[in-house]
């Protein structure tokens, strides 16, 4: 069985996922959308497509059967329900919206269509979320109290760059994106291993002091002057999670952008930029080995020419040792994969969970997971450090 779709937004990483997802046997054509005609069209030439649409409205109004969204991140909310009202399978790439509005609009979407929504959180797949969650599946933690999620990402190591490429002449005020509503890097990686909620959150915002217009409120279209924050998560469990979504910070991002830790009763899993321990109470285990991953193509290949240095590792890093290669499909050995080897893996799951009418991994009710605790997390912070509840949509159903 196999399904046509349309790729929305042929930007740096929807230009990856669009090649993906031509090359999965289970989608059977792949089209073009960008608000840039000339950019959709060089991915059809580049990629092998099927063809561009015109529109995001062209394409919701044809027969294909799914889209892909890659558009500005706080476009997603509102694409999404209109391409699921439109009877449309969904994926979409982080967050999956910047409001509980939006993000029950979704939920109820998916639940009275019956379509499939995945979200694809890279995290879920990251080598060490792998790791701990086969950990935990095991029983090896014991009871896990403690845990950390870090999206440390430095603007000047790429971003700056990135903005320009996506926002054109007024990239400063979309630069000024706060940074707990991108929350799912840092808290995904938790939860993809550790599945919980979190019921209540206090952060703090770190107010800008650069001076060059970003993260400037005179500037900013969020009205937005943090650029870093740090957030305490109260859990379901009655345990603690803690993250930092930090965008100015003396840390080597290129290397390792998103990094976990996990304490608890029996044993207690840590990362940091180069190495990674497995503890308990006999000793300590070096498995930094387990999660290395290695590259699958050039930093320097062409494809990669409108993407700053810096930001490279993010497309390029391949499989890693802990990772289950033997359930890819062959039609994806040799082709190229990013975010510490989570792409194909994500592919995969929205094509199958398409094609079997199932529930993907990161359905609308894990990302609701994944996403909502930012956004009240950043309120939390607008109000100083407030403890703030957050509403939690309940688990997800077992069937469409």
């Amino acid at each position: 069985m196999t399904f046509s779709m349309g790729v929305v937004g042929l930007g740096q990483f929807g230009g990856q996922f669009a090649h993906l997802f031509k090359l999965h046997p289970g989608v059977s054509a792949v089209y073009a959308v960008d608000e840039l005609p000339e950019r959709a069209s060089r991915a059809v030439e580049q990629l092998g497509l099927d063809g561009t649409m015109g529109s995001f409205d062209e394409l919701l109004a044809s027969d294909v059967d799914a889209v892909a969204i890659f558009t500005q991140r706080w476009t997603h909310g509102p694409l999404v329900i209109k391409a699921l009202r439109a009877g449309k399978h969904v994926y979409s790439a982080v967050p999956m919206a910047i409001s509980e509005e939006q993000i029950a609009g979704i939920i109820d979407a998916v639940r009275e269509t019956k379509l499939v929504y995945a979200m694809g959180e890279t995290s879920f797949y990251n080598p060490a979320t792998v790791y701990a969650r086969k950990q935990h599946a095991a029983g090896k933690f014991g009871r896990i109290f403690y845990t950390e999620g870090d999206y440390v990402h430095d603007m000047d190591l790429g971003f700056y760059e990135a903005y320009q490429y996506s926002g054109g002449e007024n990239w400063k005020a979309t630069a000024s994106y706060p940074p707990m509503l991108y929350p799912t890097h840092a808290i995904g990686g938790v939860l993809g291993a550790v599945p919980g909620h979190a019921v209540s959150v206090s952060c703090i915002g770190v107010k800008d002091d650069r001076g060059d217009g970003v993260f400037d409120k005179e500037v900013s279209m969020f009205d937005n002057d943090f650029s870093n924050a740090t957030a305490l998560f109260e859990m379901n469990d009655g345990g603690v999670m803690r993250t930092n979504e930090m965008r100015r910070v003396g840390y080597p991002s290129h290397i390792r952008e998103s990094r976990f830790r996990f304490f608890g009763t029996e044993a207690s899993f840590e990362q940091l930029a180069t190495t990674t321990l497995w503890q308990d109470k006999k000793g300590v285990l070096d498995v930094s080995d387990q999660v290395e991953t290695k590259p699958s193509m050039s930093a320097d290949d062409p494809s990669l020419a409108d993407v700053a240095p810096e930001l490279r590792g993010a497309f390029i890093s391949g499989l890693a040792p802990v990772h289950d290669a033997g359930r890819l499909p062959v039609e994806f050995e040799g082709a190229p994969t990013g975010h510490e080897g989570s792409h194909q893996f994500l592919v995969d799951d929205f094509v199958t969970a398409v094609n079997k009418g199932s529930l993907p991994p990161v359905n609308a009710w894990v990302a609701a997971r994944f996403t909502l605790p930012g956004v009240v997390a950043h309120e939390s912070a607008l109000r100083g450090g407030e403890r703030l509840p957050i509403t939690d949509f309940g688990d997800a159903p077992e069937a469409l």
